[in-house]
């Protein structure tokens, strides 16, 4: 591997080489995409506190284990590094110390060359057993041509080219200084593998200095680092997959008790009274399971206490409703019969008559209605369905209110531009919801016109009953359909009416799966709107008819004049 020249006394550390490692890659074919995994990832995430958790721990893991591995790597890496320079700068010291002495120990030698070729020869023997390496070379340091120097000598895996200016410069610069410098060496194979080479002078004698160079080979330290950094690795990647498992599992002793928590609730909420949750042991969630069943008994008992309370009370209106009919109807006949021959009384005892008459009436429609309302309560409502057209019906309906609408100065005015269709419906629950809103309009309309608009569209059909009277403000609309709720308690009614008409009205949408809304304010008016489904099941998403007026609030005769410029739709036309 390539290995930055470093030049350097032996006396300071240098940093470490640069550590490189490889990892692999899986490749996964899938065959939906990678939108569909990322998809489903995504919805794992948002689903399962588990994945989420144990995704987080593995994935904190990994990051730790990482810059663990990489940490210990390159510590482990300059320790190797200085350890194995240490020894190779002792080692050529010794090495150079020891031929040192044998040329000193020489004495005087012939000054030929020969004889101190010789000379050179002993010393690079005891170089190479001293030092513990054979690239050793040696290159004369004086510049001046000499006939007696022993030429200079390289080796052959320790080439001169391998030995820089700088490192030269210094051994030369100095008798007792050693240096050293990091290189790329080739090893009998041809490959290159990281090395370093000391330099020192040796002195011969006669001639001078000679600089030494010792090159070692580091590859055993290379080994050994490949070997540290591929355990440490592997001893990352199995923590971090027994890191996820014990997540997992601990997560999964834990998650299980919620998710049994979850669902027992869930059919807690959907009326199943009697599910409780299976305890075992005495831990924590032993306790929440049984706080839990202590609170899913409290519910039971609560509710069939409240529930033997409303059947006691369904009971008792049902048979007061019934035993006050026969009582009802003997004095029906004889307020009928008073009223008729009111006229043959003396005013005081006519005008008694006529309120008998009306007060009795009142009171058999507040049977009625009572009687009714116990039957939603008791959940033993059914519906008489039949094909009708919504526009028809509801245009029966203002006819047979157009009496009581004079009375009042009102007019009653039908735009219908759809419901034309045949709707299946209850004919009777639905007059008296629309007998019920157009009462209400001609008694808070305070004598201006009423508009019944009948639209429709491929899901729904709807009416709505505007007035433009004196109107609610938005706490009233909230509480209109309240059992005996009355928006002004002072005002006096002057059609009559129960209390209970808006309350039924909304029930009897329902039962149809259909909806009964409210748009009021006040000083502008009312518009209640009644949508039906066209098909049994279907979810209502819109209505045909706008509850809140769009923009600008026109007045009746602008909403009549636009719709009558239009033609009407032809029963065929509103099959849509």
């Amino acid at each position: 591997m390539p290995v930055n020249p470093r030049v350097g006394p032996s006396a300071a550390a240098t940093g470490a080489s640069p550590i490189t490692g490889s990892a692999a890659t899986a490749t996964i074919g899938v065959l939906s995409g990678p939108r569909a995994w990322v998809s489903m990832i995504a919805r794992m995430w948002t689903g399962s506190l588990r994945f989420r958790t144990t995704l987080v721990a593995v994935a904190a893991t990994m990051v730790a284990v990482t810059i663990a591995c990489v940490w210990m790597a390159a510590q482990i890496q300059t320790d190797l590094f200085e350890s194995r320079r240490d020894q190779v700068l002792q080692d050529a010291s010794r090495a150079i110390s020891a031929a040192q002495t044998e040329l000193d120990s020489s004495g005087q030698v012939e000054r030929e060359r020969s004889a101190l070729q010789g000379l050179m020869s002993r010393a690079r023997q005891i170089l190479v057993e001293q030092s513990g390496t054979s690239s050793v070379a040696w290159f004369r340091v004086e510049s001046t041509p000499s006939q007696v120097a022993p030429q200079n000598q390289g080796a052959r895996d320790l080439p001169s080219e391998l030995i820089s200016a700088g490192l030269r410069e210094r051994v030369g610069s100095s008798v007792e200084g050693q240096w050293w410098q990091s290189v790329e060496l080739r090893d009998e194979d041809g490959r290159a593998v990281p090395g370093i080479v000391v330099g020192q002078q040796l002195t011969l004698p006669g001639v001078g200095g000679y600089g030494v160079y010792f090159g070692y080979d580091l590859s055993a330290s290379d080994e050994t680092l490949l070997f540290v950094q591929r355990t440490l690795w592997i001893a990352g990647v199995v923590l971090v997959l027994i890191m996820g498992l014990v997540t997992w599992l601990v997560l999964r002793s834990v998650a299980e008790p919620i998710v049994e928590v979850a669902e027992t609730s869930r059919r807690l909420a959907s009326g199943d009274l009697k599910v409780r949750i299976d305890v075992h042991g005495e831990d924590e969630i032993a306790v929440l399971g049984r706080s839990f069943n202590q609170m899913a008994d409290s519910i039971e008992r609560q509710i069939g206490e409240l529930a033997e309370l409303s059947l006691v009370q369904q009971r008792f209106v049902s048979d007061v409703s019934h035993e006050l009919r026969t009582p009802l109807t003997t004095i029906r006949l004889a307020a009928d019969m008073l009223n008729d021959r009111r006229e043959a009384f003396d005013p005081a005892t006519g005008r008694a008559a006529e309120l008998l008459h009306e007060q009795v009436a009142r009171f058999e429609q507040l049977l009625t209605d009572l009687l009714e309302i116990s039957r939603y309560d008791a959940g033993s409502v059914e519906l008489a369905l039949e094909a009708r057209p919504l526009a028809q019906l509801t245009e029966e309906v203002v006819e047979s209110m157009r009496p009581l609408a004079q009375q009042h100065d009102t007019e009653l005015r039908i735009v219908a531009p759809g419901g034309h269709g045949p709707v299946d419906m209850d004919p009777r629950r639905i007059r008296r919801i629309l007998r019920n809103l157009i009462g209400n309009a001609i008694e808070h309309g305070e004598g201006r016109p009423i508009v019944v608009t009948v639209d429709s569209d491929e899901d729904a059909v709807a009416v709505g009953v505007r007035d433009y009277g004196m109107g609610m403000s938005a706490e009233e609309s909230q509480r209109v359909f309240d059992r005996f709720w009355r928006a002004d308690p002072s005002r006096r009614r002057t059609i009559g009416g129960t209390g209970l008409g808006l309350s039924i009205a909304l029930g009897d949408a329902k039962l149809h799966g259909g909806t009964l809304e409210v748009w009021s304010a006040l000083g502008r008016g009312t518009n209640f709107v009644l949508t039906l489904p066209r098909r049994p099941g279907v979810e209502l998403l819109s209505s045909p008819v706008p509850t809140e007026p769009r923009g600008d609030d026109p007045t009746p005769d602008e909403i009549i004049a636009t719709a009558g410029s239009e033609p009407s739709r032809t029963e065929g036309e509103d099959a849509r």
